[in-house]
């Protein structure tokens, strides 16, 4: 139990890191795109970085705030009510739900790293390692690195979800809909 409670502090303490780190990202591209428009419509002179700035920053702020729903049990599902099963059942379930998520989380991330023929420098960020924003002048692979960052938290937040909900039979709680809870 011990190694548990180890995983899912250690899952929620990412969580704390990525929610504030998706606001960070929320704030530049707001920031960005804020000066962009002032520059353009009150100055006449909008640099051409802050586009780029905007949506690069979009892609982390969405990427972390996915792992962010993920592990606060506030991304769509399609059967809300199985996810607080408990007993044998619950642990089936949740069983069948973490490797629903491995299945779809695995191929993004070995992708991200390799390519055809297991060569790195064909994989998503391989590719990304020679390649430049257009305007920032910066290594594309610090914008890509967003989507299996992204994807190896949520493997984390899944891998700590299971082992609670195998360990205790209950499922961990619902910390987004708390209020709905009885008490």
């Amino acid at each position: 139990m011990r190694a548990v409670t180890g995983l899912v502090r250690f899952s929620d303490g990412l969580n704390r890191v990525a929610l504030a780190l998706a606001v960070v990202a929320l704030v530049v591209m707001a920031a960005s795109a804020g000066y962009q428009v002032i520059a353009r419509y009150i100055f006449d002179a909008p640099p051409i970085w802050t586009e780029e700035l905007a949506r690069r920053a979009m892609v982390w702020a969405g990427m972390l705030g996915a792992s962010v729903a993920f592990h606060e049990r506030s991304d769509p599902t399609l059967f809300p009510g199985v996810a607080r099963t408990t007993g044998g059942l619950g642990r089936l379930l949740a069983v069948v739900r973490a490797a629903g998520v491995t299945i779809f989380a695995v191929p993004v991330l070995f992708y991200s790293v390799f390519g055809a023929n297991w060569a790195l420098s064909r994989g998503f960020l391989g590719r990304s390692l020679g390649r430049e924003a257009e305007m920032l002048s910066v290594p594309m692979v610090w914008f890509t690195a967003a989507v299996p960052v992204a994807f190896l938290i949520i493997l984390v937040h899944t891998a700590a979800s299971l082992a609670l909900h195998l360990a205790t039979g209950a499922p961990p709680p619902d910390r987004f809909h708390a209020e709905d809870e009885p008490a």
